[in-house]
């Protein structure tokens, strides 16, 4: 289901950097606002804890992380 957005009160600076990035890109300023809101909004895939332990580089001694040291 489409849903309207209306965006008020933005300065002409702005505005004028979504036309200029929309025609880099080669759509209207429309498709370049939606691309910008789907971009910012979307979320990353979560990982679980496993995948995050496992990302972790492995440096260091065990030594290097007791604090409490003599």
């Amino acid at each position: 289901m489409a849903t309207n957005l209306i965006v008020r009160n933005i300065g002409p600076e702005i505005a004028q950097a979504l036309k200029e990035a929309a025609a880099r890109h080669g759509r209207s300023a429309e498709a370049e606002h939606r691309e910008i809101l789907r971009a910012a909004l979307a979320r990353p895939a979560r990982r679980t804890f496993k995948e995050v332990l496992a990302a972790m580089p492995d440096v260091g001694t065990d030594e290097d992380f007791n604090f409490r040291r003599a």
